[in-house]
């Protein structure tokens, strides 16, 4: 085997270790790319030119810039309690029901194309997770920690899921035009991505249900982690 024919692999292994071992994402894929780059031939000023030209071309960048003072700007004047404050008035919410509704709506917006609707930046931390935690609030009371970390994860993970799912079927996504023209080049000529977009609606399908049926189940666990965390409280004063 020519090793060389592996040598652009050669980031992949450091993405799994450094990931592993929780190294700083960032500073893991930089320095997968910069050995990369060098295993490849490589100098450095081409390879830093390469990674400044690929950052300023990123859609990235507009929601680094933008996005995240405004919300910054909204958290310092009480977003984050004005959210909790409006889904406490709302009684039949709960946390299980405001994830699952945000999970349908953003699937189906991902399948229409409109990624940047939601996303954990302008959308989950600064809204979607008080809401959620405000709920549980709402009917529980005060929340341990590690219960409130529960709840972002889960909202997080509802953004991801259905963000991953749902854009499979827009067929102008590029991960969507990749798969067309590799299979083209490599002599498939009969699949569009059309094809490719109506084969994913059955695997979005499946998530949609099965996260939802994980939802579903939230509230409960929550109720009961509550209890447990009170027992122990109850039983730490006594």
């Amino acid at each position: 085997m020519n090793m060389e024919l592996l040598l652009p692999l050669i980031g992949i292994p450091i993405v799994v270790l450094g990931f592993a071992f929780k190294v700083n994402p960032l500073m893991v894929v930089t320095t997968a790319g910069l050995v990369t780059g060098l295993a490849v031939g490589m100098d450095l000023p081409t390879l830093l030119e390469t990674f400044g030209e690929k950052f300023m071309n990123s859609r990235q960048l507009a929601s680094s810039l933008l996005i995240l003072p405004v919300i910054g700007l909204l958290e310092l004047n009480g977003l984050k309690e004005h959210a909790q404050a409006w889904i406490s008035r709302i009684k039949v919410a709960s946390t299980g029901r405001i994830l699952m509704l945000y999970f349908v709506v953003r699937e189906i917006s991902a399948a229409l194309g409109l990624l940047s609707l939601g996303g954990h930046a302008q959308t989950v931390r600064p809204l979607l997770v008080p809401m959620a935690q405000g709920a549980a609030v709402n009917v529980h009371g005060e929340l341990p920690q590690a219960l409130q970390d529960r709840i972002a994860a889960h909202a997080a993970a509802c953004d991801n899921i259905a963000l991953f799912f749902g854009e499979d079927i827009f067929i102008a996504f590029g991960a969507v035009l990749l798969m067309s023209a590799f299979l083209k080049e490599n002599g498939i000529t009969n699949v569009e991505p059309l094809a490719i977009g109506l084969w994913a609606i059955p695997t979005a399908f499946c998530a949609l249900m099965i996260h939802l049926f994980r939802l579903a189940r939230l509230d409960a666990r929550i109720a009961m982690d509550v209890a447990a965390f009170r027992a122990v409280g109850d039983g730490a004063r006594l």
